[in-house]
Order: structure tokens, then sequence, then C-alpha cells
């Protein structure tokens, strides 16, 4: 089977539909992430620091805790992806995004040390990823209380990003113009 083959149902928990439908048909997931950093680049890279401690609503995160956010929900998507990959059964817990978010301290660190900090990971999570055999990506372990195969981990990190990207678009960016 190749990168392209896109997971089936069984293979990832109802939510993770959301994000494995940002990645449109026959398209590579491992190039998505390797072209995904330009894109963030392009949306964010000429905002001030100021600028990306917006948040479009009371009570919404701001663009840098959004970005931390991404990078956060990368790092346990690829860890799971890992631990499933060497056949690993143990059931993962889940995590709670919205406990993150506060202690992440986004909004005291800089932008450009969050896009440096994105970029590293990024590197890891590819290397990661390109490292998988055929056998690894089809392997499925459990994450809260649910199946999760290392193939749909590798569509669900850069749609889950592209789902991002689409609130920055939508609700953001616009306020800020």
């Amino acid at each position: 089977m190749s990168m392209t083959t896109r997971p089936v149902q069984g293979q990832f928990l109802p939510y993770a539909a959301t994000y494995i439908r940002h990645i449109p048909e026959g398209a590579d997931p491992l190039q998505m992430l390797q072209e995904l950093p330009a894109q963030l680049t392009q949306l964010v890279g000429q905002l001030t620091d100021e600028q990306a401690r917006f948040a479009y609503a009371p009570g919404k995160w701001t663009i840098k805790e959004m970005l931390v956010h991404i990078i956060d929900t990368e790092r346990i998507f690829a860890y799971r992806a890992l631990r499933f990959s060497r056949n690993d059964h143990t059931d993962l817990p889940g995590y709670e995004q919205d406990d993150y978010v506060p202690e992440s301290g986004a909004n005291d660190r800089s932008l450009s040390d969050i896009l440096h900090e994105y970029s590293t990971v990024r590197a890891a999570t590819l290397s990661l990823f390109q490292s998988f055999t055929p056998r690894q990506l089809e392997r499925v372990g459990t994450a809260n209380g649910g199946p999760t195969s290392v193939r749909a981990l590798l569509f669900i990190v850069p749609g889950h990003e592209l789902h991002h990207y689409s609130i920055l678009r939508e609700r953001y960016l616009p306020l800020l113009a």
C-alpha cells in the first residue's frame, strides 16, 4: 500500500474524520507535511508578536496559543504513531487540549521562537513517518479508548494542521487586516 492510501473506518475514531478529510484524495500526506511549513510562514510569518497575541473573541485562543497547540498535538500524535508502529498494545490516554493551552506559556514567547520549535518538531515528525515500513503503517493501537492506525495518524497530523489554518484564515486574519 502506498503512502497515499487513505485510512478506512475502524482505523480511527470518528473525531479524526474532521482532520482526515482535509487531505485531498490521492495526496501524499508526507509531502503535505513537507509543504505545510511554507503555508504557515505565509499565514503568520509577517505578524508582530502583538498581532500573534490576538484572539478573535473572548475565551478563544490567541494565534500563538493555536500554534503551540498544533505543535503539542503533533508531538502527541507522533508519539502514538511510534508506539503503535512498534506493536505496543497499551491503551494510550487522550489529552485535554483546553488544559494544555493555558499551561503552554505561548503568549509569553516570541512568534519566532514558536516557529522555530514548530520547524524542529516537524523535522522529527517527518523523520519518524519516513522510517515506517508498509507493515508498520498498517498497525493499529488504541488511544482515547478506540482504534487508531499509524496510517491514520499520518493523515491526521497534517489534517489537524490544515483544520487550524482554515480557522486562521476565516476567523483571525480578516480581523487583523
